[in-house]
């Protein structure tokens, strides 16, 4: 497992078809781009995650994750600025349910967290973001947690970008982006 503080190695991998792990506003994030089956597969094979619950898409910007959402959706604009909410939109028909899940709606969050900017401003696209744990496990705050809960597991992410999380101490808050009803409280 590669660890490094180095964005364009981390980015590098993800090209790749790689599953990367890496520092948000709460909890390591685990991740691939979103458009490669076979990351999206291994990623929940890590994990250990079924895949009717889906993954979020985390972005640098709302333009990242637009064609992922269904046509003629028009986002306020705090639904397009980096935050630490998550937002719920109806999905694109052509997005895989390796990416979706059971759900009709794709969970989305334009990070605010440097290191996530710079990642996802590096590939030009958003990435898949679900904690960087195994399935009931407890989620990790640091890379070096990341690498010691993964060391002796079958699958494990393939390259862990060093750095801190935000400090938040609570899951961002998710919303439905339709109705603004609140679904999660951070």
């Amino acid at each position: 497992m590669l660890v490094t503080c180095e964005i364009s190695a981390i980015a590098e991998q993800a090209k790749q078809g790689k599953v990367i792990a890496y520092p948000t506003e709460a909890v390591f994030g685990l991740g691939c781009l979103p458009d490669n089956k076979q990351a999206l597969q291994r990623l929940l094979d890590i994990k250990q995650r079924p895949i009717e619950k889906g993954l979020i898409l985390i972005a640098a910007n709302f333009e990242q994750v637009r064609p992922y959402l269904a046509p003629n959706i028009q986002p306020t604009t705090e639904q397009m600025t980096p935050n630490n909410i998550t937002w719920v939109f109806p999905v694109a028909d052509n997005v895989s349910p390796l990416l979706r899940g059971r759900f009709d709606s794709i969970a989305i969050r334009i990070s605010k967290h440097p290191l996530v900017q710079a990642l996802c401003n590096s590939l030009d696209s958003p990435l898949t973001s679900t904690s960087a744990n195994i399935t009931g496990e407890s989620p990790c705050y640091s890379a070096q947690a990341v690498v010691e809960q993964f060391q002796d597991q079958p699958l494990a992410p393939d390259a862990v970008l060093d750095g801190p999380t935000s400090g938040q101490l609570n899951p961002t808050e998710i919303r439905d982006a339709i109705s603004g009803k609140t679904l999660r409280h951070s």
